[in-house]
């Protein structure tokens, strides 16, 4: 049996990206990656996160928010940084993981912007059913395109 890949996705409060990453990767690549996901921050799982990733046929309302330093006796291949933020503040890992940054727009940045512009909740979830789906076509590129 081959050695999984460990990846851990980091991006500001681990509540919603990183926590899609980690679900979306756990469901097309548990196979051959052992995901995590992590935040410099916490804010807790996203509950708008969980109801569009349901959507998509992944449950990820049993993963929970963490930082970082929470992981850090964990030998990493790579760690993906999902915001700007996470890569300006992403932690030490001891080892030879491999950073790679690879940006999404922030969801609940998106709906508060739309929900005080008098946008409906409908339209709001779109912003986290457009990232959710990209950040599925990125994971849909592991472990290949870390190169």
């Amino acid at each position: 049996m081959l050695k999984k890949i460990k990846i851990l996705f980091l991006c500001t409060g681990n509540s919603c990206r990183s926590q899609m990453a980690e679900g979306w990767t756990r469901a097309l690549k548990g196979e051959e990656i052992e995901a995590f996901s992590a935040g410099v921050e916490t804010h807790g799982l996203n509950p708008l996160a969980v109801k569009v990733m349901v959507e998509a046929g992944v449950d990820i309302s049993r993963q929970r928010s963490k930082l970082a330093d929470e992981l850090e006796d964990v030998a990493f291949d790579a760690i993906i940084t999902l915001c700007g933020h996470a890569r300006e503040s992403c932690p030490y890992f001891p080892g030879d993981g491999k950073i790679i940054h690879v940006g999404f727009d922030d969801p609940p940045h998106m709906a508060r912007e739309l929900e005080a512009h008098g946008v409906n909740e409908e339209e709001q979830l779109n912003c986290y059913r457009r990232v959710r789906d990209q950040i599925k076509a990125f994971v849909e590129t592991l472990p290949e395109s870390l190169g």
